[in-house]
């Protein structure tokens, strides 16, 4: 074997041996989606949690094909969670995402009236479905007696809103602000779950 052919040999097996390394490094991203009224204040309140990547304003559980703000038809609002599980369970995702609504109205949630404001949780496999059960079974016991109206549903499709919706109370505090104040949420998320 000539040196150089040696040399490329090497240099392939490192090449070989970075790719594998940076495969492993990187993390395994998985992905969760809630209704909880207004998108934006469910996508800024969940883009908090620790282990969250990215939360996205969207439409979920309908059957139109993508909908949009004006035309949305059969869908919640809803949030779509990408989140590293080395950092976060999906039972904890799921955990912290029932005091931040009110899990006892049907109708909506807050100022937001209408089934496109009803909250929800989608699930896409088996093992999400038992999470988020034993969350809801965890959480209710929490609420002495009240009833969580929110529904664990399967995961069928969920559609991006359009991109002015998207981190909204970052691009625009002072009317998220307002709307969120005015809307009454936190005021009625501290009557449901007292904190």
């Amino acid at each position: 074997m000539n040196i150089m052919r040696f040399l490329a040999v090497i240099a392939a097996s490192f090449a070989v041996s970075a790719a594998t390394g940076a495969a492993r490094a990187a993390p395994t991203l998985e992905t969760a989606w809630f209704a909880g009224g207004c998108f934006w204040c469910l996508e800024h309140d969940m883009a908090k949690i620790p282990g969250v990547v990215d939360a996205v304003s969207g439409y979920a559980g309908g059957d139109l094909q993508n909908p949009t703000y004006e035309n949305h038809e059969g869908h919640r609002e809803a949030v779509r969670v990408t989140y590293d599980p080395a950092r976060i369970s999906y039972r904890q995702l799921v955990d912290r995402f029932w005091p931040l609504v009110d899990v006892t109205d049907a109708g909506g949630q807050f100022c937001d009236r209408g089934p496109q404001y009803s909250t929800a949780v989608w699930v896409a496999t088996e093992a999400q479905r038992q999470a988020a059960e034993a969350s809801k079974a965890a959480a209710a016991a929490r609420l002495k007696g009240r009833t969580i109206v929110t529904p664990i549903l399967r995961y069928t499709s969920f559609w991006k809103a359009e991109g002015y919706h998207q981190d909204y109370a970052a691009k625009n505090p002072v009317r998220y602000a307002y709307y969120r104040a005015s809307c009454g949420r936190d005021a009625r998320v501290k009557a449901v779950w007292g904190r």
